[in-house]
């Protein structure tokens, strides 16, 4: 088969196991997973095993991390050294160790059953930080911990890689100062990467941005992550390592939302291709004539792991359910500990053929089972522990109050972008409910860490409409700058619902005579005085008296318009020179166990020089807008904070780590 033939294979197999996975609600990574078992080399065999595969396939792992850096900050991380180098390590000695134990006993060799036991003891850190975030539970507890789990398997990997390659290169034996040296070279990579970040990256971005050249900012992202992945692979490190750190120091510059927009695509198509490459790792005839063991080591390897991991766990979280719940998404393996078996499976004289095979499969099926089994993980806690719990999820309970406010009368705001978001504190600040659909994934989740109600759509979906509350809805709000969409939006909602006021929002006249024929009942014109307008018709739609929303309007302009600049930066937001007037933005910080300000004041956090405006804190779902100074904090809370890029970076260093 040609190579031409042979993506054209894994395109049309993708598209069709993919979207069945999606139509019946199951995790898309899933049906990546199958078409790999499927079409690899070891069932049908359309798919070429090559090494050029698995490096694209990596490749997406180290786009994954980078975006996942981008999320944590360097104060974020000590603020979780506890957690990363104490529950890590303890998972790792827990689980590794009763690995090496039961085979030593078997009669396998001390190292080489070490090797055994940490290959047994990892997680795929792209599974489960890629289902985590889809289900919007990394800043959750027990999200949090499994990444400081995954995070040090990640470094762990490398004496363990050291260790199984002496081995097989000795026939058993090793040396200490082998170790040793791979040691010395990975923490001076880790350093380099650090160094680049601190003190070259950030010079970096701000020349590239003031280019104006997104092509060339673009070709700039993907240097820098590959480049630091480079660096790590060269000492025996994982490539994905580097690019995290790369994304964390990133993470405290204003660029990292255009940074994260540019590699997204890249990401997303190569994180496919190695769920895929995992997928081809399964040999089906072994599953079949070795069934019942392979079976017996899945299940071993899973309530095994569970039990352990649960009460290592146990100590890092005050909660029984917490602790399952972390276990139950560390169960599967990992990618890292395929690898290791690899090695020891090409030397059968350090481990017999008879042990690896199987483990092998059975690592490779819990990695395909970790999706589901990650997905169930709330309800298989509280089955374990005969619990009942509040009912749903926590993204079930946003849904149910989302479901309760479309039956009220409410706003839907059809973009949540700049003019979208400054619509929003208007009608909030008078006491009126909204509920927002917008497209930006990244932009979304700020919102709702916030405590804003934001859907994750196209707004000319008529279901979605639906979903929104159209029939309930006092107004409806367009946004977006381009009347094509615009008028499509109004279609929409015209077939459904003929009587409903609808004010569209245009940079120019172009597009005016389609949008009334569509049946737009006002077209008003762009940036903060279309806010404004948009906002004084609406008030006056909802019955509010004009002597109060001209007062409004007035209030705002004598503020400069500082109401309408809190917002959060969407991910293709243009990067602003130093001299803007409107630079400042809002964003939201989740504070784990062990940071600073727990249990301190605000007023104690302005006093470490937090020089920026506390607009909100949510604590348990519940959002308190403006909070005083005397406002305790604790863990979990997510703080809203409102200034300048500069202003919000210093911020979250006090907030986290003082």
């Amino acid at each position: 088969m040609t190579l031409f033939s042979q993506v054209l294979v894994l395109l049309l197999a993708s598209v069709a196991v993919v979207a069945i996975a999606r139509r019946q609600g199951l995790p898309p990574m899933l049906g990546y997973l199958v078409v790999g078992m499927l079409l690899g080399p070891l069932a049908f065999g359309m798919l070429p095993d090559g090494a050029a595969t698995h490096t694209l396939a990596e490749i997406g792992v180290v786009f994954l991390l980078f975006t996942l850096g981008l999320d944590f900050s360097w104060p974020r991380m000590m603020a979780m050294r506890r957690e990363v180098f104490g529950l890590g390590a303890a998972q790792l000695l827990v689980i590794g160790g009763s690995g090496a134990a039961i085979l030593h006993v078997l009669g396998v060799s001390w190292p080489s059953g070490i090797v055994v036991g940490g290959a047994l003891a990892m997680s795929s850190t792209a599974i489960v930080l890629h289902q985590l975030t889809d289900q919007s539970e990394l800043n959750r507890t027990h999200g949090r911990l499994a990444f400081a789990v995954v995070l040090f398997q990640d470094l762990a990997f490398v004496p363990l890689l050291a260790l199984a390659g002496a081995l097989g290169n000795s026939g058993g034996g090793f040396t200490a100062a082998a170790l040793a040296r791979m040691a010395g070279e990975g923490m001076l990579a880790l350093a380099l990467v650090l160094a680049i970040g601190r003190w070259v990256l950030r010079p970096l971005f701000y020349e590239i941005a003031h280019s104006r050249l997104r092509e060339l900012f673009t070709l700039t992202v993907l240097l820098v992550v590959l480049s630091c992945a480079w660096i790590t692979q060269q000492v025996g490190l994982p490539m994905a390592l580097g690019a995290f750190l790369a994304g964390m120091m990133l993470a405290e510059s204003e660029y990292r939302h255009q940074v994260e927009s540019s590699v997204r695509p890249f990401k997303e198509l190569l994180l496919g291709l190695f769920f895929i490459s995992v997928g081809m790792l399964l040999d089906l005839r072994l599953l079949y004539h070795n069934f019942f063991v392979v079976t017996a080591l899945l299940a071993a390897l899973l309530l095994g792991k569970a039990l352990l991991v649960t009460l290592v766990a146990r100590g890092f979280v005050a909660s029984n359910f917490k602790a399952v719940r972390t276990s139950i998404v560390l169960v599967g393996g990992g990618e890292f500990g395929v690898a290791l078996l690899t090695i020891l499976v090409q030397h059968e004289a350090l481990v017999p053929e008879r042990f690896t095979q199987p483990l092998l499969a059975a690592i490779v099926l819990s990695m395909m089972l970790s999706p589901l089994i990650i997905r169930a993980n709330r309800r298989i806690a509280r089955l374990l522990l005969g619990e009942k719990g509040p009912p749903g999820s926590a993204l079930e309970r946003e849904e149910a109050v989302t479901d309760a406010l479309a039956r009220r009368e409410h706003v839907v705001l059809c973009g949540f972008g700049r003019v979208g978001q400054n619509i929003a504190r208007v009608l909030e600040s008078q006491g009126f409910e909204y509920i927002a659909i917008d497209l930006d994934p990244a932009r979304i989740r700020l919102a709702r860490n916030a405590g804003d109600t934001v859907l994750y759509g196209d707004s000319a979906d008529e279901e979605l409409l639906q979903h929104a509350g159209l029939a309930a809805a006092s107004a409806v709000i367009i946004t977006f700058a381009n009347p094509a969409v615009s008028v499509g939006i109004v279609q929409a909602v015209r077939r459904l619902r003929a009587d409903v006021p609808v004010l569209v929002r245009t940079q120019d006249d172009v597009g005016l005579a389609d949008l009334n024929a569509a049946g737009a009942t006002e077209v008003v014109p762009e940036t903060f005085e279309a806010s404004l307008m948009l906002v004084s018709q609406v008030l006056m739609l909802l019955d509010v008296p004009v002597s109060k929303v001209v007062r409004t309007v007035g209030d705002i302009r004598a503020e400069r318009y500082a109401t309408l600049r809190g917002i959060f930066r969407h991910d293709g937001a243009r990067v602003v020179d130093d001299t803007h007037a409107f630079r400042e933005e809002l964003r939201s910080v989740v504070l784990p166990p062990h940071s600073w300000s727990i249990g301190r004041r605000i007023e104690d956090a302005r006093a470490q020089g937090a020089d920026v405006t506390f607009t909100a804190v949510r604590r348990q779902g519940i959002t308190g807008r403006q909070p005083d100074g005397d406002t305790e904090l604790r863990e979990g809370d997510i703080v809203v904070i409102y200034g300048t890029p500069e202003a919000l970076e210093h911020a979250e260093a006090v907030l986290l780590a003082g």
